[in-house]
């Protein structure tokens, strides 16, 4: 797929690139900080989507760049809206079970498990409510908002649900720790409308598909990186704005591991950890044969849980 094609499909993502393209109508603009930086010296506005496929590619990345930056920086969640509705056909999709084949390929591309069956069973109209429900959780907490995200995408990639459903995201809202009665009056009121400020904040600033990161400095100075991407990329482009950031140590074993993050797949854990990926997955099944943690196996992959 390139950058230029006219019928560009937001759900298949581009494996080289590692972008799930949007159409772009507008041109970039600077970058309007509407928040502080706080005691951070380095914002990354990350533009995402619940259902981005790219985006659960770049989970493991992500955990290790909060581990090792996260006195540094402040991660700001922005959703993009990658599917509207199914009122297109394009870029060889024209209905959801001609999304699942590909799903089932990034999978094994990103090491990380995705089953697509999900457009087969019970494919999501829209991505637009779970984005909406996100922006709510945000106004109760960010931090459970993070929770109810991750939360949501392991329900979408590996346990084949639809999270565009309200009973759905009900479920990972009260795993995540959330009002869910205060989620359900901020999903059907405000988080619209801020839901709808991210999307033209992501056409004003030339946003072409997820998941695309704008790290920015206090004297709006920017970095920007499209598509998934190794870790390295992510940590030069802090470098690069500020030389002088230190990284931070943190325990590698896996009691610590889990105490920060409850699931890990074994990309996550090998890439956290630095366990040779190989090992990782076997170093997480006999912890979970030893009942220390949950194993959940889809056909492209497991996923592990701390029991407590």
């Amino acid at each position: 797929m390139k950058n230029d094609d006219l019928n560009v499909n937001p759900l298949i993502c581009d494996i080289e690139t590692g972008m799930c393209e949007i159409d772009l109508d507008s041109k970039p603009s600077t970058v309007t900080l509407e928040e502080t930086f706080g005691n951070r010296s380095l914002k990354l506005i990350y533009f995402t989507d619940p259902i981005c496929s790219s985006c659960w590619g770049i989970e493991p990345q992500l955990r290790k760049l909060k581990l090792e930056y996260g006195n540094s920086i402040e991660v700001e969640y922005r959703m993009g809206g990658l599917l509207p509705d199914w009122n297109y056909n394009s870029g060889g999709i024209g209905k959801p079970s001609d999304v699942a084949s590909h799903w089932d390929e990034v999978s094994v591309h990103y090491d990380m498990p995705i089953d697509g069956d999900l457009w087969l069973e019970d494919p999501l109209d829209s991505s637009y409510p779970p984005s909406i429900a996100f922006k709510a959780a945000e106004m109760q907490s960010k931090e459970k908002a993070l929770l109810f995200l991750r939360e949501m995408k392991e329900m979408v990639f590996l346990h084949k649900k639809n999270i565009a459903k309200w009973e759905i995201l009900e479920v990972a809202a009260a795993k995540a720790g959330l009002n869910t009665v205060q989620l359900k009056a901020d999903f059907e009121g405000e988080a619209k409308n801020l839901f709808e400020k991210d999307l033209l904040m992501a056409r004003e600033m030339g946003v072409r598909g997820f998941p695309t990161i704008f790290v920015v400095d206090t004297k709006g100075k920017q970095e920007q990186i499209y598509g998934t991407k190794p870790y390295i990329y992510y940590e030069m482009a802090l470098l690069k704005l500020n030389p002088e950031l230190v990284k931070a140590e943190y325990s590698k074993d896996w009691k610590s591991l889990f105490e920060k993050f409850p699931t890990f797949t074994a990309k996550e854990f090998s890439e956290l950890s630095g366990m040779p990926r190989g090992e990782s997955e076997r170093y997480l099944t006999d912890l979970s044969t030893n009942g220390q943690l949950e194993k959940f196996t889809t056909k492209n992959g497991s996923i592990w849980t701390l029991i407590k």
